[in-house]
């Protein structure tokens, strides 16, 4: 399970601040956004959300690993996260985390991970509502016979991601 991660049924009220605060990234603008437990949300974009804008240790602490990360420093994060969604919605993200930097899995490598083979479509379905992409690296997520599809943000960023890690995409198919 990824840090932190939660169910709605298993999760206290909120305590403490709700925030975020717009990062200059390599690939442009991200808004971050967490919780008093950790990242909630990180969107590309200078996205308004309802909520202070002010940072916080949490979110200059992802932003700094972020940063380390466009950098090729980093191929892992430890910031809590503090994700909220269905249970099945945890269970892809969480074995999204599971797979390693530089390296892919198609919907149905997690579907079949999750013990579940036949439900990849849902599996791209919990892929796409991913409030921490980068950190749970939907990017990695790629379609059936090694197409890129499916990226929240565009297949322009999902490509510059996972040629950051050192894939060729064209190379995938």
């Amino acid at each position: 399970m990824a840090k932190g991660a939660k169910t709605p049924q298993d999760t206290p009220e909120r305590k403490g601040a709700v925030n975020y605060f717009v990062y200059a990234m390599p690939p442009g603008r991200l808004s971050i956004a967490a919780s008093d437990r950790g990242i909630t949300r990180i969107a590309f974009g200078d996205v308004p959300l309802d909520m202070p804008c002010r940072p916080s240790a949490i979110t200059n602490a992802a932003a700094t690993q972020l940063q380390e990360y466009f950098a090729g420093k980093r191929k892992t994060f430890d910031v809590p996260v503090d994700l909220q969604g269905t249970p099945f919605q945890l269970e892809v993200w969480n074995s999204l985390c599971t797979i390693p930097y530089g390296q892919t899995r198609t919907y149905a490598d997690i579907a079949a991970q999750i013990d579940r083979p036949k439900a990849f479509r849902a599996v791209g379905m919990a892929n796409n509502k991913n409030p921490v992409p980068i950190i749970v690296p939907c990017h990695r997520v790629i379609g059936a016979g090694g197409k890129l599809i499916g990226y929240a943000a565009g297949i322009k960023v999902k490509r510059y991601l996972l040629e950051l890690e050192g894939m060729d995409p064209e190379a995938l198919r």
